[in-house]
């Protein structure tokens, strides 16, 4: 019989296709391998209270309870991204507490009931603390993705993030910038484990063969939110405008926008008169097609006001399994899957006519877009699923070995 592994997230999917990000469930089956799994997250609109999900072979499933916690009408808050559904409306703050009391009893019920060997924790906030309150006596595998890192560094907020981690069996981060910065705050270099969210490659790239790619095509995924730096790829598209292209009758490029966020309105504004489609939230199957058809993907990243940047974009992950050529900002993470000339184009963050000139160059050299789509997806081989499962697998399965002996020697 496999051991029970409960796992904590407030962004995961509610129904087929609704274009939350499925990084969480994706790991989750890879999981499900070696452990009988049980995913507990809030309620988002249209989803089921408990259902089992499975692997595209049906060879794997998992559990998913959803706890609910305000009223059924507006009970929205883990909708997509929390702290962006907060800054869209200030209201949503009432259901805060109360999703967090869900959460607290969820877990410490489902500890009691199920007796889990382990609890993964996807984030430090809130699912990292509320573990470590709801279950101290069951080893804790806490997943930092980026914003709970660069962000959220109030001297109180801190002092939380700092007592779970310190309270952790184990840790898992995204990018090395990530693991330096834990290991600032006093935690062992032996307990934190460099591991990011992983791909299907094959099945991404396959999807990719069959495509034709439309001519000039560019493409961006992400949610419209401040540290994507959309703005920026539009000052790019106006400087190149000057030189003939991404005119508005569409006959030098289209970028495509593929997403929703708090600042969709403002973005729509600041495109006028540029040839962008705002397409709004997309299942992956139409993202993935997406990938396949467009000539560029762009990433224009940026540190937020709030310090808030990327860890490691699984957008970009998914391009790169896409054979996408791609110009990125030069930030943490990325960088580590992009290296300028080989596996794509690097810019500075912020700087419209670096990424100007970078979607120039690749716009008009066939040749060096096909070498660098070549090497980003050689570059994401080693972020596919089922290694990124066994490597989560073999952290869960060493810290729930090394939890017994110890209680064995006391």
């Amino acid at each position: 019989m496999k051991p029970k592994l409960l796992v904590l997230a407030s962004t995961f999917p509610g129904t087929p296709g609704d274009g939350t990000p499925a990084f969480v469930l994706d790991l989750a089956l890879q999981q499900a391998r070696a452990f009988d799994v049980t995913v507990l997250t809030p309620m988002v609109p249209g989803a089921a209270k408990s259902e089992t999900l499975y692997s595209k072979d049906g060879t794997l499933q998992i559990q998913v309870q959803r706890f609910r916690y305000w009223f059924r009408a507006t009970e929205d808050l883990a909708a997509g991204a929390i702290l962006d559904n907060l800054k869209a409306r200030k209201s949503r703050f009432l259901q805060v507490p109360l999703l967090l009391h869900g959460l607290f009893w969820g877990t410490r019920k489902f500890v009691s009931q199920q007796q889990p060997a382990a609890i993964h924790a996807h984030w430090v906030i809130p699912q990292g603390i509320l573990a470590t309150l709801a279950a101290p006596k069951v080893p804790l595998l806490v997943t930092t993705h980026g914003g709970d890192i660069y962000a959220l560094n109030h001297p109180i907020l801190l002092r939380l993030k700092r007592f779970v981690f310190a309270r952790a069996a184990a840790i898992t981060t995204v990018n090395s910038q990530m693991k330096a910065q834990l290991v600032a705050w006093g935690q062992p270099e032996n307990k934190i484990s460099l591991l990011p969210m992983g791909v299907d490659t094959q099945s991404v790239g396959a999807i990719a063969d069959l495509a034709s790619k439309v001519p000039g095509q560019l493409l961006v995924v992400g949610r419209l939110v401040e540290k994507k730096g959309i703005e920026y790829l539009f000052d790019a598209m106006r400087l190149l405008q000057g030189k003939g292209k991404f005119v508005p009758d569409g006959s030098s490029g289209t970028l495509q926008v593929i997403g929703d966020g708090p600042i969709r309105a403002e973005l729509q504004k600041r495109a006028t008169g540029l040839p962008v489609k705002f397409l709004g939230q997309r299942g992956r199957d139409e993202v993935m097609q997406a990938i396949a058809h467009s000539e560029v993907m762009v990433i224009p990243s940026v540190t937020a006001a709030n310090g808030d940047q990327e860890g490691l974009p699984v957008t970009l992950l998914e391009g790169g399994a896409g054979k996408i050529c791609v110009v990125a900002s030069a930030l943490p993470g990325i960088d580590e899957v992009i290296e300028t000339g080989v596996s794509g184009i690097l810019v500075p963050q912020r700087d419209a006519q670096a990424l100007a000139d970078s979607l120039e160059r690749v716009m008009q050299d066939a040749g060096l877009r096909q070498r660098l789509a070549e090497g980003i997806a050689r570059s994401v081989e080693r972020f596919d699923i089922t290694t990124i499962g066994d490597g989560y697998n073999k952290v869960l399965l060493d810290l729930i070995s090394s939890t017994t002996q110890r209680r064995n020697a006391q």
